[in-house]
């Protein structure tokens, strides 16, 4: 099986610390998605978003800067068993943030749709909600 990269960088209006907790507090995170989420908060934890549409083990926490994660969908155009590599690196500038995002490991057929679904159901929502 083929597997690709996506790679996005987006600029929010807000500091660090704030995009950090949207992402890794179960309940904000369920909040701009609007579906249910159970985050750990520990490295080795497992999670679930979406009502568990996507599951997986968060591998590393740097605190408003880093986040790491084995992630998977549940899907049929997703291989069972099958974990790509989400990391978000979180870059702080004059009270805005530059998300640089890479998705490595995503099977070929899925591609596009998961690249559209980080814009659509995390990008867009997350500045909705910073707006509000």
């Amino acid at each position: 099986m083929a597997y690709k990269t996506i790679e996005h960088q987006v600029r929010f209006k807000a500091p660090a610390s704030q995009i950090y907790e949207m992402l890794m507090d179960s309940e904000k995170h369920s909040e701009f998605t609007g579906g249910p989420a159970k985050i750990g908060r520990e490295p080795g934890s497992a999670f679930e978003v979406m009502g568990g549409a996507i599951r997986g083990v968060t591998l590393e926490l740097l605190p408003n800067k880093r986040i790491v994660q084995s992630w998977r969908v549940a899907e049929d155009t997703w291989p069972d068993d099958h974990l790509s590599t989400a990391i978000f690196m979180l870059e702080e500038k004059d009270g805005e943030t530059l998300l640089h995002f890479v998705h490595a490991g995503v099977p070929e057929q899925a591609h596009d749709s998961i690249n559209e679904g980080w814009k659509t159901y995390y990008w867009d929502p997350i500045e909705k909600a910073l707006e509000s």
